[in-house]
């Protein structure tokens, strides 16, 4: 009965509805549809998301499931109505990739902070790896506000390491925007040292996304990618409906993009008549500015900044370092657009972004 009554009052958005069902039954994820006007963050921790609507319409949610190992923003949803996220691990698909199950939505973490990997942590590691691998633990909202143009939310949550030794707090300030042709998330993490945190020298890391389908690379090819532990993930070649080209601030485009440094990178492609841009920006303030581009043809969209010599061996590693009671802070900017974006465009983004923050 309550799908039925909720598809009274929402009409052509059902859809959504029978998703929001199959979540109360079976841990999917969807969104609540409470019409509203502007940009409106809405916290239910007692389902473990925060959903953030535009017009009522979904954009993302903030989500600790219990069957991930870190917060994570999922689905990611530009203005056209276009989910932009493998539905992987969370939501399968007909058709979609199964590989790298820890690959889910867009997130932030690190595959060696004092010898613990938080990046590679999911349900299939298996037992005896257990032990060195990391998970970052919701702990609280601290605010969230709507608005007519932007909402944000501010959250607070911790690292702890294989030892179930908490080693970092992380406050996280999240701000959801729009504008005309364009969805925008500044993602902004204070990481305060509990105890010394070294991060380092390592590949994966830290702002990860991972992409739909139709925004792989169809350069891609059959592959196998080893972690810092030496496990080995196969991946396919590129899916039927790959479209992609990453392109950076320096003139990297599609493969060549991957372990090169740029103050933004973007990842345009189409499905159907539907033309997207996603762009992840770099801020002049961060550790590790300009960052290095994880960028792989099978749909993981990732910015680097503290693994420069695994990327380039003429470069020394930093093993970026806090000790006890220091802080460091990422800011990061994604930015959806409903278009091919240009250059043009996306350097004045940048330009935005870094005057942001002084």
């Amino acid at each position: 009965m309550a799908e039925k009554t909720i598809l009274l009052h929402i009409g052509q958005i059902s859809f959504k509805i029978v998703a929001f069902t199959l979540f109360a039954a079976s841990s999917a994820i969807a969104f609540a549809a409470t019409p509203a006007k502007g940009v409106q963050v809405v916290p239910d921790q007692a389902q473990r998301r925060v959903d953030v609507t535009i017009d009522g319409k979904p954009f993302t949610a903030y989500i600790w499931p219990t069957t991930l190992f870190k917060p994570v923003l999922y689905p990611i949803v530009d203005a056209d109505g276009v989910t932009l996220t493998r539905g992987f691990p969370l939501e399968a698909r007909p058709g979609e990739r199964t590989d790298h199950p820890h690959h889910a939505g867009l997130w932030f973490n690190y595959a060696n902070t004092n010898g613990f990997d938080f990046w590679n942590n999911s349900g299939a590691i298996p037992p005896d790896k257990k032990p060195k691998m990391g998970s970052i633990a919701f702990d609280k909202i601290l605010s969230s506000s709507s608005g007519l143009n932007r909402g944000t939310l501010v959250t607070q949550s911790t690292w702890i390491d294989g030892n179930h030794h908490p080693i970092l707090d992380e406050t996280t300030h999240f701000v959801f925007a729009r504008r005309p042709g364009a969805r925008i998330i500044d993602r902004v993490a204070t990481l305060r040292a509990l105890d010394r945190a070294v991060f380092n020298d390592e590949k994966d890391g830290m702002l990860g996304l991972r992409v739909a389908s139709w925004l792989e690379s169809p350069t891609a090819t059959d592959r196998t990618f080893t972690d810092s532990h030496g496990v080995a993930t196969k991946v396919a070649a590129a899916s039927p409906d790959a479209t992609g080209v990453y392109l950076t601030s320096e003139g990297k485009q599609s493969d060549a993009a991957w372990g090169t440094r740029g103050r933004w990178c973007a990842l345009t492609g189409h499905t159907g008549s539907h033309t997207a841009t996603v762009a992840i920006f770099d801020q002049p303030l961060n550790p590790g500015y300009t960052t290095t581009w994880h960028a792989r043809g099978y749909g993981l969209f990732a910015a680097n900044p503290l693994g420069p010599h695994v990327f380039n061996a003429k470069e020394p590693p930093i093993n970026f370092t806090l000790e006890k009671g220091q802080s460091a802070t990422f800011r990061y900017r994604i930015v959806l657009y409903t278009h091919a974006a240009t250059p043009e465009e996306l350097n004045k983004e940048a330009d935005a972004f870094a005057a942001q923050y002084k």
